[in-house]
């Protein structure tokens, strides 16, 4: 029988498709957002959907919609919003209104007593106040009976062609030992999957181009492009912004791999002929073939990050921004392309979920195996671990 779980904060469904791939079952979803709760639905069709503020909504709610009793369900996953968190929050602290929202998940772990829980934010969490959050939610779950671990973890290492780091929450109040996935990608192991890799079977997309439905240019060329065409059999969502003729003449002049600074003095930003050489990196940047994307944002906008396409002068769409995010193309992503977009970069790549689901249900599978794929990273490789 497959395990259960409950997804809060749900988005377009990142995270539980990660699970719902290793193979648990996804009984509901919750979100404030109407465009992205569209998307669960028509991706999440076994799942009920609970629309609005997670404030308005009890525990009883969720076991209703999942057909559950107080501690029956094997998992609890969500990823609070984290713009209070965020690096690129210049005034973040305890006090934003939005780091309340971790503890309205742990109002709904007392609530549900879950098994497991697994809960994603920013890694800017494990700094603000000096950490006060993070060990504050470590605190309470403990006072609950769960042993709790953290650790961020690198996209990139888990075959997302996106640098990417997130902080993970992991426990049970089951005994189980707490489990991590295991490094795939990288030095000594099996290649990162870069970004032609991951978009380079998608058409040719003119500036301002809105092919909503439209066929592959090539059959799938890689395991990461089959993957994720499976289900699928046209590109849906392959839709960009269209730039302004100045932008057109800016992009122009910057190589793969380049940025603002190959732009002539006279065609930059004004702002940005006042800015240092070492500052704003990655604007304007055009992303390399065979390299990592850089995080993808709510808004792939080219005079903010390296969203340049790496052969043709436009930003990338809304389904390149989701391949870079490990998302199936039979994902259709619902709303206005803004909406879109806001969607792909506020959720959890998929196959990072999936990673961690995995490494549960070995757990749970084998709890006293050596040798396995779970294991306990030094901190030196994936970062922080309490």
């Amino acid at each position: 029988m497959a395990l259960s779980a409950i997804d809060l904060f749900c988005g377009a469904g990142g995270l539980s498709e990660g699970f719902r791939q290793a193979g648990f079952h996804v009984l509901a979803g919750n979100d404030i957002d109407h465009s992205a709760g569209l998307t669960f639905v028509v991706s999440h069709p076994e799942a009920r959907f609970l629309e609005g503020p997670i404030e308005e909504y009890s525990a009883p709610d969720f076991l209703r919609a999942g057909g559950l009793k107080v501690g029956e369900l094997d998992c609890l996953v969500g990823g609070p919003p984290c713009q209070g968190f965020s690096v690129y929050n210049h005034q973040r602290g305890v006090d934003d209104p939005r780091t309340e929202l971790p503890r309205e998940y742990m109002r709904l772990v007392r609530g549900l007593r879950p098994k497991w829980i697994v809960m994603e934010n920013v890694t800017g969490m494990t700094s603000i106040d000096n950490g006060l959050a993070l060990q504050g939610f470590v605190r309470a779950m403990a006072k609950e009976g769960y042993r709790v671990e953290t650790m961020i973890l690198k996209a990139e290492q888990f075959g997302i062609p996106q640098e990417r780091r997130r902080l993970f929450f992991v426990g049970n109040r089951i005994g189980l030992p707490i489990p991590w996935p295991e490094i795939t990608h990288g030095a000594g192991k099996t290649p990162y999957t870069t970004i032609w890799d991951a978009v380079g079977d998608l058409p040719v997309l003119r500036n301002g181009g809105d092919s909503q439905t439209v066929q592959y240019k090539s059959s799938p060329q890689n395991r990461y492009q089959r993957e994720l065409r499976k289900g699928s059999r046209e590109v849906r969502n392959h839709s960009s912004p269209k730039l302004s003729d100045l932008n057109l003449e800016r992009m122009k002049h910057v190589h793969q791999g380049g940025s603002w600074r190959d732009i002539p003095f006279d065609l930059l930003p004004e702002g940005m002929k006042r800015a240092k050489r070492s500052d704003h990196t990655k604007r304007y940047g055009r992303m390399k073939p065979n390299g990592l994307a850089c995080t993808i944002l709510t808004k792939c906008d080219v005079h903010w990050g390296a969203y340049i396409h790496p052969y043709q002068d436009r930003a990338i769409s809304v389904r390149e921004a989701a391949r870079l995010q490990s998302f199936p193309d039979r994902f259709v992503f619902q709303g206005s392309r803004t909406d879109q977009y806001v969607q792909v970069g506020n959720a959890v790549p998929p196959l990072l979920g999936r990673r961690v689901a995995e490494a549960i249900l070995t757990a749970i599978a084998r709890p006293n195996a050596t040798g396995s794929r779970v294991f306990r990273p030094r901190q030196t490789e994936l970062g922080l671990a309490l």
